[in-house]
């Protein structure tokens, strides 16, 4: 008998935290224990060549925007065909879907809550909140990447304790690691050379990460500390990369910015960097945080989603309100005139992450859920633990 097909339902397969955990799971899941396929809603780019499993398919519905009834009938149709055993629908994007999975005879239908977008920071819209609590009862389970966002799914939507869980992002500890020594070569060497203060971000270039602020911080970072040799590096596709290097023009800050897109480079990018910025809007568990904290960097945040669970303000970084590109800019300063600091802060981030963000952790969760969920709901196929926080 096959191993159980795991079907993850995303609006688009692209650069981004959330797709890079979902391709590192799919990449480190035992063959043997299940089956997967990823079907997006839109498209997909470039980045599915980061799947190193053989068996995974891939499958774009090409949404339209709007309401797009259509594409309930499409993916209705796609799940009847490929018969799999579990729905992961991702965000609130793909939550909507549920009810075709379940007339398409899926047996477990899961959702993942890894953020909110730009435009409902806080989770207030009430459209989106009525169609998360109308979808409660077409799924089995509701997590989160966050213990903020779990506790806000249990009290503002409903969802009960039983059909709710925390999965922690994991990261690659061997992959993203510190610098062996003072870097002399890399990317960032060869874009600014040696002796900078580089401040740099990693992620998708839209509005939930605000990016725009961080192009102000630091700006005004280098008119209080002219001295300072600063650099700039915005790494990450999107739709607002045109923009973005727009506003970078407009300040003047060309010379010392470096935007380049997507990087396959990431974990290089980040051992050369002084420190890490996210200045986003809302956020999950931040995956990219995450990545720079395992490469000895520390990491200046904001106060949203789980940034505060992540970061140990004052030992691994710094946490910051949201669009507040003075503070912004003062906590960056801290690190960009004590590098002695930062080093201190970036080791107690590697330690953090060592100890409580390693990427086995998070794939055993995962395999934990699934194999719960078909245990209640495909006997006889497997009996292990169940869903735990």
């Amino acid at each position: 008998m096959s191993a159980p097909l795991v079907v993850h339902l995303i609006y688009r397969l692209d650069f981004g935290g959330l797709e890079n955990l979902l391709v590192e799971r799919i990449n480190r899941m035992p063959a043997a224990s299940y089956r997967h396929a990823i079907v997006c809603l839109t498209d997909y780019t470039a980045f599915a060549d980061k799947i190193t499993r053989p068996d995974v398919t891939l499958h774009a519905l090409h949404k339209r925007a709007g309401l797009a009834l259509g594409t309930h009938a499409a993916l209705w149709r796609l799940l009847r065909r490929l018969r799999p055993a579990i729905l992961h629908s991702y965000n609130l994007s793909a939550i909507e879907y549920a009810p075709a999975a379940l007339l398409a005879g899926v047996p477990v239908r899961i959702n993942g809550a890894h953020g909110r977008d730009a435009g409902d920071p806080e989770g207030r819209n009430r459209k989106h909140n009525w169609l998360r609590r109308r979808m409660l009862p077409f799924y089995d389970c509701y997590y989160t990447n966050s213990a903020a966002m779990l506790e806000w799914n249990r009290a503002v939507i409903g969802v009960p304790a039983a059909k709710s869980c925390l999965l922690a992002n994991g990261i690659d500890t061997e992959r993203y690691r510190p610098a062996d020594a003072a870097p002399a070569a890399g990317p960032l060497h060869e874009r600014f050379g040696p002796g900078c203060i580089v401040i740099g971000s990693v992620g998708r270039i839209e509005a939930v990460k605000d990016h725009a602020s961080l192009v102000r911080a630091f700006a005004a970072l280098r008119a209080r500390r002219p001295g300072l040799r600063l650099r700039l590096a915005l790494i990450g596709d999107g739709p607002l990369l045109p923009a973005l290097t727009a506003q970078v023009l407009e300040a003047g800050l060309e010379q010392v910015a470096w935007l380049p897109g997507a990087r396959h480079d990431v974990a290089d990018i980040l051992r050369g960097l002084t420190v890490f910025a996210l200045p986003s809007l809302a956020e999950g568990t931040p995956g990219a945080a995450l990545e720079a904290m395992a490469s000895g960097v520390p990491v200046v945040g904001t106060r949203v989603g789980g940034v505060p669970e992540v970061v140990a303000d004052g030992v691994t970084g710094r946490v910051v309100p949201p669009a507040d590109p003075a503070a912004l800019s003062a906590a960056l300063e801290v690190y960009a005139a004590a590098p002695a600091l930062a080093a201190r802060h970036g080791a107690a981030g590697r330690a953090r992450v060592l100890q409580h963000y390693g990427m086995a952790a998070m794939v055993a969760a995962y395999l934990t859920l699934y194999d719960a969920l078909c245990a209640r709901k495909l006997k006889p196929i497997r009996r292990l633990t169940s869903c735990v926080e």
